[in-house]
């Protein structure tokens, strides 16, 4: 089954629903807010991070127009040497290519330990925009749901102030 495929049929299980945009593909959050401009909803930004060792993984959601203060994250998460995962990294912990990073990454995460961590200032927002493992479309969601979608997934996620 194809990743985009794995997240619907999970979210119709789940009874979320979801407003899909198809749009070529879009490997940055500049190109893919081009094709999704004037639809109601925060723009996401979802990294994937790792400590040096590579023996913890982070999955870091924030509004896309917002720009990540490493030093800052790493002082949050209480690590050293914080740094974007590897291609490798993201395909074996996430099933997934560089560019469709997302929440939904976790529906391949088999040993569950990717930790969830979520801007404050998104959840103030009603609606969000994530690629749903496909980076040639966009899903957005209500922000309840996705929560739900996370927890749904067995992980409980950390808010903090980035």
């Amino acid at each position: 089954m194809d990743q985009y495929q794995l997240v619907m049929d999970c979210l119709d299980r789940l009874g979320i629903e979801t407003e899909l945009v198809e749009h070529p593909p879009a490997y940055t959050t500049e190109e893919a807010d081009r094709y999704i401009e004037g639809i109601p909803g925060v723009r996401t930004k979802s990294m994937f991070l790792t400590n040096k060792k590579k023996t913890a993984y982070y999955l870091v959601i924030m509004d896309d127009q917002k720009r990540l203060d490493m030093e800052k994250l790493t002082d949050l998460l209480a690590t050293t040497r914080l740094r974007m995962a590897s291609t490798n990294s993201l395909k074996e912990k996430l099933g997934i290519e560089p560019g469709s990073v997302s929440i939904f990454g976790l529906l391949n995460n088999r040993e569950r330990d990717v930790q969830v961590f979520l801007d404050k200032e998104i959840l103030s927002e009603d609606r969000m925009s994530f690629h749903p493992n496909d980076n040639t479309k966009t899903v957005f969601l209500s922000t309840i749901d996705m929560l739900d979608f996370i927890e749904n997934q067995g992980y409980s996620y950390q808010v903090i102030d980035l």
